[in-house]
């Protein structure tokens, strides 16, 4: 029997695999495999928060497969090393797997076709698994990719995904080929007491319970911050234990507007990956520079450290920071704010900001991180680059009984309705009311002033 060998980057299930129902085709044996990745770890994405996600994922994979008659493989190191070992040890005739728009799967990718082909193996590189249009397919006629978003959406949303696989009943696997043991969240320090279930099984539960109790809502309070009316789909569509492509086709098949807001999110993923494919630098340098000469990690220390720690006497700030180090996660329209007032408010580079994001996050992406941080920082592909986000305006209108802000800063529990956002100074009204609770770091109008300043000289 002829075996292939499937390998899972960031697409950890079982629905809607393409490269496991390929290498599954005609009489043949598979061999699952996962390579903790060393070049991951060495470019400092290995975080807790995703390294504990990482372990759920991977035991549920495995789970699921033992089900269908198969297991796991799981290696740590270089990758190309790994397969290229197990497809031997396997006696493999071909290695799977699903493309992948970073600059670094592309290298990867290149680097794993010259190893297997010199030993007389051939590498299968599937359609990518983690976007439903994949980058390139769709650009404008003057470039190789859209810059601004609409126009994006326009060509995107005529584009007919293509269509869901179910999961297969057997995946056969062939004996004797080693496994690491499965890596347990229990045994990685330093995580969030808050953080979600990782696994195809979770993910598919929550998928489940949004399409039939949050998508109907999403058009109308996706921004509420209090009522948390967003899908927290993202952690598991950044490790792939839920199809984009699924997700598409079952929110158009429920229709609505919220079924259409939540799909224009959707694409704001792909866009995203578009615009990072054709721009890798994009991680590391501005998209579109506005020459900014932003205040450094040195001298705006103690105000970068209020801000990553959620006491920078702005309520809402500080309670999206906290709500970070506690899930994992942020609300959509609080990484806004957070991200505004750090680059903005505070002038401080995105990139420290961005850095913060990625240590903490479980959905931390590199493409939908960054180039978010951008987007509002005004060096990405925002047509408004010079707007900033008002905390106080902003909270007062989605969080406006301050329950969002009572929630996770406890020092404000005892201060009643939407005083709460207000910002706490001496001798203030209801400061007894108050305990321990910083004055602002900032005053609103003197950041402003600080930031038009700035970019009109730049």
């Amino acid at each position: 029997m002829d075996v292939s060998v499937v390998l899972f980057t960031a697409d950890l299930r079982l629905y809607d695999h393409p490269p496991l129902r390929a290498a599954l085709e005609g009489p043949r044996q598979v061999v699952p495999l996962f390579v903790r990745d060393r070049g991951v770890a060495d470019a400092g994405f290995a975080a807790p928060n995703r390294l504990a996600f990482l372990a759920d994922c991977l035991r549920d994979l495995d789970a699921g497969l033992r089900e269908r008659g198969g297991r796991l493989v799981v290696r740590s190191g270089d990758v190309v090393e790994e397969v290229c070992a197990v497809a031997a040890q396997a006696d493999a005739d071909e290695v799977h797997v699903a493309a992948d728009a970073s600059a670094y799967a592309r290298s990867r990718e290149r680097r794993l076709r010259r190893a297997l082909e010199a030993e007389g193996r051939r590498l299968h590189v599937h359609e990518a698994v983690t976007t439903v249009v994949p980058p390139g397919e769709v650009t404008p006629a003057s470039s190789d990719h859209f810059a601004v978003f609409t126009p994006y959406f326009r060509q995107w949303s005529r584009q007919r995904p293509r269509d869901v696989l179910g999961a297969p009943r057997s995946v056969p696997v062939p004996p004797g080929i080693g496994s690491e043991e499965l890596p347990s969240r229990a045994s990685l320090p330093g995580t969030s007491p808050g953080l979600p279930e990782g696994g195809e099984v979770a993910g598919r539960k929550r998928l489940t319970t949004w399409l039939r109790s949050g998508l109907a809502v999403y058009a109308d309070r996706h921004d509420d911050l209090a009522g948390d009316a967003t899908s927290r789909l993202s952690p598991h569509l950044h490790f792939g234990t839920v199809s984009p492509v699924e997700l598409v086709h079952r929110a158009r098949r429920a229709g609505g507007p919220g079924a259409d807001a939540f799909v224009r999110q959707i694409a704001w993923r792909d866009f995203h990956r578009q615009v990072l494919a054709a721009r890798p630098g994009a991680a590391v340098t501005d998209y579109r520079t506005r020459h900014d000469s932003w205040r450094s990690e040195r001298t705006a220390r103690d105000d970068i450290e209020a801000w990553r720690e959620g006491r920078t006497g702005w309520p809402v700030i500080d309670a999206a920071m906290r709500q970070l180090r506690h899930e994992g996660w942020m609300h959509n329209r609080a990484r806004l704010l957070t991200a505004s007032f750090l680059a903005k408010t505070l002038y401080v580079d995105w990139r420290v900001g961005a850095r913060h994001f990625l240590e903490w996050l479980v959905d931390g992406d590199l493409a939908n991180n960054q180039l978010n941080w951008q987007w509002v920082a005004g060096t990405g592909t925002d047509t408004r680059p010079n707007r900033v986000l008002n905390p106080l305006t902003q909270a007062r209108r989605y969080d406006p009984d301050g329950v969002y802000v009572r929630r996770w800063v406890p020092e404000l529990k005892a201060v009643a309705g939407p005083a709460v956002h207000e910002p706490w100074k001496p001798g203030g009204p209801d400061r007894g009311l108050v305990a321990a609770y910083p004055e602002p770091i900032v005053d609103l109008a003197d950041g402003l002033a600080r930031f038009r300043r700035a970019r009109s000289r730049g």
